[in-house]
C-alpha cells in the first residue's frame, strides 16, 4: 500500500508522552478523513491497536532511554536500522512526510537526508541546551530544505529559531476529544485531584506530593507513576497509579475535580491541561510559558516549586463554585485534533507545492 502521509515520531509510542500522543491522534484523524497513513517510530513491537484503527505502524531501531531537557526520551540510536527501514516504506507520488521533532535522534535523519517527498516538520520542544544546539547546527543544512515548519506553541517557535535557525508557523497541540467524551467516570470517594505525567523531576510531582501534606485527609490524589522509596502519606490520601492507558486516563479525568500540572519548566504547551478542561476539571498549573498559552485564563497558575502556594490553590479549586467548568470545556473544544488536522491539510498542500517547485527548479 502506498501511503499518503507518513507520520514520523522520534519517540517510542508505547511510552506515554505528548509528542507520541500528538502523532497518534493526528494519524487517527487523518485515517478518519480517508488518508492512507503510516506511523514510523522506534521499537520492534507493532502496536496492534493502531493497526486495527487503519494505521500502518512501522517500527525500527532498539529503544533507549536518553536524558534530555530534564526528561528521559525513549529514542533509538540505531541509524542503520532506521535507514534500511525507511528505504522500504512505500509512499505515493504525492505523499507528505510529517516529522515531529526533526532533530531528535534518529528516526527522521535518513528521510531528511534523502528528501524524496514533500516534508513537513513540527517543533514541540521548549528550551535550548548544548546538545540540542549542537544537533541543530549539525543538521541545519538538511533542515533548511524542509518544505514547511510548524510549532506547537510560541515557546517552541522561539526554541526552533534559536537552535536551528528555523522560522515556523505557530499552530497548537490538538486534543483527541472523542476518548474523553465517551469515557465513563471512574469511581471516587470524595474530592479528587489528578496528576498525569512521567515519574521524573521536571514534571514537579515531588512538589505536589509535598503540597499534599498540607491538604485535608478527605482529599484524594490520583498520581501516575510509582511511590518514591520510603514515601509515607500525610495529609491528603495519595493513590499511585503506575502507568495507565489512554482509556483509564480519560475515565479518571472525567471523575477528578482538579487536574494539577506542577511542572518545573521545559513544557512547550501542556496538552494534558486541555484534556483536563475537556473533562470539566478545574486546572491548577505552574506559571510557565507553555502552560500560560495553553490555559489562556481558563485555569489557575502558580509559581513553580512552591508547595505551600500550590496547596492553597488546590484547596480553592476544589470548591464546587471555584471556576466555570463549562467555559473551560467550551474553550478546550477549540483545540480539537480535528481542527488541528484541518490546519495541517493546508500546510501539506503548501509543502507539496514548494517541493514540486524545488524539484522542477
Amino acid at each position: 500500500m502506498a501511503l499518503d502521509v507518513l507520520m514520523v515520531c522520534p519517540y517510542d509510542v508505547a511510552v506515554p508522552g505528548g509528542v507520541q500522543n500528538q502523532a497518534m491522534a493526528m494519524s487517527r484523524e487523518l485515517v478518519r478523513r480517508g488518508y492512507r497513513v503510516g506511523l514510523f517510530s522506534p521499537g520492534h513491537q507493532v502496536d496492534e491497536a493502531l493497526v486495527s484503527e487503519g494505521i500502518d505502524h512501522l517500527v525500527a531501531g532498539t529503544v533507549r532511554s536518553v536524558a534530555a531537557n530534564g526528561s528521559n526520551a525513549p529514542i533509538t540510536l540505531s541509524y542503520g536500522q532506521v535507514r534500511a527501514a525507511s528505504r522500504r516504506i512505500d509512499l505515493a507520488a504525492n505523499a507528505v512526510i510529517h516529522i515531529h521533532e526533526p532533530i531528535a535522534p534518529v528516526m527522521a535523519w535518513p528521510l531528511l537526508a534523502r528528501h524524496q517527498r514533500a516534508t513537513v516538520a513540527t517543533l514541540h520542544r521548549s528550551g535550548v541546551d548544548r546538545a540540542y544546539r549542537v544537533a541543530g547546527s549539525v543538521l541545519q543544512r538538511r533542515l533548511a530544505r524542509l518544505d514547511a515548519v510548524c510549532s506547537v506553541s510560541e515557546a517552541a517557535r522561539r526554541t526552533g529559531q534559536a537552535a536551528m535557525g528555523l522560522e515556523s508557523q505557530v499552530l497548537f497541540n490538538g486534543v483527541d476529544l472523542h476518548g474523553i467524551d465517551v469515557a465513563n467516570a471512574w469511581t471516587k470517594t470524595g474530592p479528587t485531584v489528578m496528576f498525569v505525567g512521567r515519574d521524573e523531576p521536571r514534571k514537579g510531582r515531588d512538589v505536589l506530593l509535598e503540597a499534599a501534606t498540607l491538604l485535608p485527609h478527605t482529599v484524594t490524589l490520583w498520581v501516575t507513576g510509582h511511590a518514591p522509596e520510603g514515601f509515607e502519606s500525610r495529609g491528603a490520601r495519595v493513590e499511585f497509579l503506575g502507568v495507565i492507558d489512554e482509556a483509564e486516563k480519560a475515565s479518571r479525568l472525567r471523575a477528578a475535580d482538579v487536574l494539577c500540572a506542577p511542572s518545573l519548566g521545559g513544557e512547550s504547551f501542556g496538552i494534558v491541561l486541555i484534556e483536563g478542561l475537556a473533562a470539566s476539571c478545574a486546572v491548577v498549573a505552574s506559571d510557565i510559558d507553555g502552560y500560560r498559552q495553553a490555559l489562556s485564563g481558563h485555569g489557575v497558575l502558580v509559581p513553580p516549586s512552591n508547595p505551600q502556594v500550590l496547596a492553597e490553590a488546590l484547596s480553592l479549586a476544589l470548591r464546587p463554585d471555584s471556576v466555570s467548568r463549562e467555559a473551560g470545556k467550551t474553550y478546550a473544544a477549540s483545540w480539537s485534533v480535528a481542527n488541528l488536522v484541518t490546519s495541517y491539510e493546508a500546510v501539506y498542500e503548501t509543502a507539496r507545492s514548494r517541493f514540486h517547485h524545488r524539484v522542477t527548479a
